[in-house]
C-alpha cells in the first residue's frame, strides 16, 4: 500500500488497450498509479506524461505494486503472469488469457497457492446490458445464443486468431450465463481464417451460435437470447437490451393488397450508465482489498480458451484441406 494507504497499482504495456487501464487507475481516487511499462520508450513516456505518473522497467514495476494490469500482446502474456506472480503481485491479465492452456492452468494453480488475485479482463461481462441480461434471464429458460462480432481488418498489431481476438468475448458471456457443460463444437471459415463461424451444443440441449469477422465493413457488437416465451436482444456498444414478446403473425389488406405483418411487445429495460472498464477495474481491486474471488478468474478465462482452441483447430484443418484440395 502507498503511504495514503491506497493500493498501488502499474500497468505493463501501454497501447491501445493498457494506455485506458493507465487512465481509469489514474482516475480512481482508490488506487495510486505507481508507474507503467512498455517495449516502446516514447509510447511509456507519452502516457505517463498524461497521467502524471513514472515510466519504469517491468522488473522496477513489479517491485513496487500491489497490483498490476498486464496488457501486452497474448505471447507474452505468460511470461509476464508469472512474474508479477513471483514478485507477489496481483494481477488483472487482458484477455484471451494465455496462448497455451497447460501455461494457463499452472498460473491459475500458482495464484491460489500464493493466494494473489487472478483476474483475465473479459470486459464484457461488465458491460452495463450484459449485467442487465443477466437479470432479466433469471426468470427465462434458455434455449439458444446467437452472437455476431463483426468489423473491417483492424489497424493494431495483433497475431491472435479471429476467434482468440473477437470470438472469444462472446464465448465468455454465454459459457458466463448458461449453467451447462459444452457438448459439442462445430466451426468453419474462410478469407484465410478472418470470418469465422461456430456452433455449439450444450449438456442440457441449448445451442449457441457464433460469428466473428476481421473482414466485414460494418462494425457489429450484437447477442441474442431466444428462451420459451421472448427473444432478448442486445446491443453492445449501443449498452441496449430489448425484450420481444408475444410476437403475432397477422395478414392485412390495404386497397387490395394484401400484406404479411409480424406485430410484437418490445419491452425496453433500463441499462445504467458506466464505463464497462472503470467498473471491471474497481471489481479487480475490490477483489485484491477484500481477498475474494475475482469475477473473471483464470479458471473462466481457461474454459473460454479451451473452446477457442477447438474451433481454431477445426478452422485450420479445413483451411488446409481446401487449400490442398486446390494444388
Amino acid at each position: 500500500m502507498s503511504e495514503n494507504g491506497c493500493l498501488r497499482t502499474g500497468v505493463v504495456g501501454v497501447g491501445n488497450m493498457g494506455r485506458h487501464h493507465a487512465r481509469v487507475y489514474a482516475q480512481n481516487r482508490a488506487v495510486s498509479l505507481v508507474g507503467i511499462a512498455d517495449a516502446d520508450a516514447a509510447t511509456a513516456r507519452e502516457v505517463a506524461d498524461d497521467y502524471d505518473t513514472s515510466v519504469m522497467s517491468t522488473d522496477e514495476l513489479l517491485d513496487a505494486v500491489d497490483a498490476v494490469t498486464i496488457a501486452v500482446p497474448t505471447r507474452y502474456h505468460d511470461d509476464l503472469v508469472e512474474r508479477a506472480l513471483d514478485a507477489g503481485v496481483h494481477v488483472l491479465v487482458e484477455k484471451p488469457f494465455v496462448k497455451d492452456l497447460a501455461d494457463g492452468e499452472a498460473l491459475v494453480e500458482r495464484a491460489a497457492a500464493e493466494n494473489l488475485v487472478l483476474q483475465v479482463g473479459h470486459v464484457e461481462r461488465f458491460n452495463p446490458a450484459i449485467r442487465t441480461l443477466t437479470e432479466v434471464l433469471a426468470d427465462h429458460e434458455v434455449l439458444a445464443v446467437e452472437a455476431r462480432r463483426l468489423g473491417p481488418p483492424v489497424d493494431r498489431d495483433t497475431t491472435d486468431t479471429v476467434t482468440m481476438d473477437l470470438m472469444v468475448h462472446d464465448l465468455d458471456v454465454t459459457l458466463s450465463l448458461l449453467d451447462s457443460g459444452v457438448r459439442t463444437v462445430d466451426a468453419v471459415g474462410t478469407c484465410n481464417g478472418q470470418h469465422v463461424t461456430a456452433q455449439l451444443s450444450f449438456e442440457d440441449d441449448t445451442v449457441a451460435q457464433f460469428s466473428a469477422s476481421r473482414v466485414t465493413q460494418q462494425k457489429v457488437r450484437q447477442l441474442a437470447v431466444t428462451t420459451r416465451d421472448a427473444r432478448i436482444t442486445v446491443d453492445y456498444a449501443d449498452q441496449d437490451v430489448r425484450i420481444h414478446r408475444h410476437s403475432v403473425p397477422a395478414y392485412v389488406e390495404n386497397d387490395g393488397d394484401v400484406r404479411y405483418r409480424h406485430e410484437s411487445v418490445i419491452e425496453q429495460p433500463t441499462v445504467a450508465n458506466g464505463e464497462p472498464l472503470v467498473t471491471e477495474l474497481d471489481a479487480f481491486v475490490e477483489a485484491v482489498v477484500t481477498d475474494s474471488e475475482p469475477v473473471v478468474s483464470g479458471t473462466d478465462g481457461l474454459r473460454a480458451l479451451e473452446i477457442v482452441d477447438e474451433i481454431d483447430a477445426q478452422v485450420s484443418t479445413e483451411l488446409d484441406a481446401t487449400a490442398q484440395q486446390s494444388r
